[in-house]
């Protein structure tokens, strides 16, 4: 990897981990807080409208901002037509939504979600203003922009959302939090990206970005509705609260998983985009992403299982404990994601949208196993399904990316296993310590203790070259900060 690619990548890096951490941070603590003073159910409640927000967010975006960074000729015809097409979808879809509602309600049996609804479709139409300003911040790798947007809308939305819980709103509060969040994001970007929309639209251009992306917005259509359907699943034949247990857990595991596949994604996409042509470089690269990344999130995840129970119950409190039955299956399932991302990153590269369609269908078809799990047995065989078909997604995934770069699964599975072993080490040695008669306030602290010098023991001892990065990467990281750069 040439130095100046490095720098972009360690750079891009540095300020998207940065910004996820502040943003998601910030959100996890908001989420501390509003945890204590609402229920499970006012949670489910926001988590069945949130399934609908995530599928017609899918559509909005329809794979043009994935087109968009991959085009390195891109003309302002090209953003201005990506624009305005964005911003007609969301119209139409927010107004679908709108009609919908009493039969979302209906559905689920809580007419309490109309007006919920109708309020929190008001996001479709807010992200769509905003798509093109983070794409060109992306493009540009420019992820010092996008962490202070989010830490201005994080923390004002954070404060909005507490302050009306305060006030007695209940899960009024939650939907002030999302709304205010993303408004907050999108007035900033449109501040920042300094890039102001024309009536200008090509239907050349049209053509030419929606054959790269229509099969990338089929792909993650697909993917979103189908990780949606847990939700449908749990919120329909089970109950609001069962489901409000499920999404608490569920974003405790995203601290890491979903929040680092975020940073690999978007920042591993445009640099190796920026160099799909010269493959051996591209297969250096792309290794030595999935070393670092997967070092860091096997360790996380893991550890994060370890201590769940002790975790949920100092943090939310024992009314949120079936959260914490179901968090270290969710970890052993999302601990793969930066791994799928990074493999399905690489066909996105290679403008291979079409065996990226095929691989999601194949994928979800094989879903269809734990789907049925949660429908007729529990939810526990459903998230135990959904792990060892995880397992099955990557092999599919790896397969493919493997073979257009010559970096076959059997080489990615050597450069990680060291990896998964000091984290399974770790994670038995943190788990072993759960067996002490103390109090989860006392516990805690001492298996985060005990995991911190377990791990860096053991890391140490191995001294792998992605260890030995990511030591340089943070050193670097505080040299900087100590010299006010």
């Amino acid at each position: 990897m040439s130095a100046s690619l490095k720098h972009k990548t360690v750079r891009g890096v540095t300020w998207s981990f940065v910004d996820n951490i502040a943003n998601q941070g910030i959100t996890f603590l908001v989420g501390l807080v509003l945890a204590r003073l609402l229920s499970p159910e006012e949670y489910g409640l926001i988590g069945i409208i949130m399934i609908f927000i995530a599928v017609f967010n899918s559509i909005v975006d329809s794979g043009f901002s994935n087109a968009l960074i991959r085009k390195n000729d891109a003309t302002n015809i090209d953003y201005n037509t990506v624009f305005i097409t964005n911003l007609l979808l969301s119209v139409v879809l927010f107004l679908i939504l709108f009609a919908c509602a009493p039969s979302i309600g209906r559905f689920f049996n809580k007419l309490e979600l109309v007006p919920l609804t109708r309020v929190m479709g008001c996001i479709l139409i807010i992200n769509a203003f905003a798509i093109i300003q983070r794409t060109l911040l992306v493009k540009r790798v420019d992820f010092k922009t996008q962490t202070k947007v989010s830490l201005i809308a994080s923390v004002s939305s954070g404060v909005i959302g507490v302050c009306m819980a305060f006030a007695g709103l209940g899960v009024w509060s939650l939907v002030g939090q999302q709304v205010s969040r993303q408004l907050l994001n999108a007035c900033f970007l449109w501040y920042y990206a300094k890039w102001l929309p024309a009536v200008q639209f090509s239907l050349h251009s049209f053509k030419e970005l929606f054959g790269f992306g229509w099969k990338l917005l089929v792909s993650e259509l697909i993917n979103t509705v189908w990780k949606e359907m847990y939700q449908v699943i749990i919120g329909k034949c089970y109950s609001a609260q069962m489901l409000g247990q499920y999404t608490r857990s569920k974003q405790f595991a995203s601290i890491f998983s979903t929040n680092l596949t975020t940073v690999i994604q978007r920042v591993s996409y445009p640099v190796l985009s920026s160099i799909q042509d010269d493959k051996e470089r591209l297969k250096l690269a792309y290794q030595r992403v999935i070393k670092v990344a997967m070092l860091v999130t096997f360790i996380c995840m893991i550890g994060l299982a370890a201590i769940a129970k002790p975790m949920i119950v100092v943090l939310i409190g024992e009314k949120w404990l079936v959260a914490a039955t179901l968090l270290p299956v969710i970890c052993f399932n999302m601990m793969l994601y930066p791994l799928h991302a990074l493999n399905l990153n690489m066909l996105q590269v290679q403008g291979r949208s079409d065996l990226f369609l095929k691989l999601e269908i194949a994928k979800k078809i094989i879903a269809v196993i734990p789907v049925l799990f949660g429908l007729f047995i529990n939810i526990y065989w459903m998230l135990w399904g959904s792990v060892f078909t995880g397992f099955i997604a990557y092999y599919l995934n790896a397969y493919y990316s493997g073979k257009i770069l010559n970096y076959s699964i059997s080489m990615q599975l050597k450069d990680i296993y060291p990896s998964l072993g000091i984290a399974v080490m770790m994670g038995g040695v943190v788990y072993s310590v759960s067996f002490l008669p103390l109090s989860p306030f006392v516990l805690l602290p001492i298996q985060l203790f005990v995991g911190a010098i377990t791990t860096w023991g053991l890391c140490e001892i191995i001294h792998r070259d992605e260890y030995v990065e990511i030591k340089m990467i943070i050193l670097s990281v505080l040299q900087k900060i100590k010299n006010g750069k």
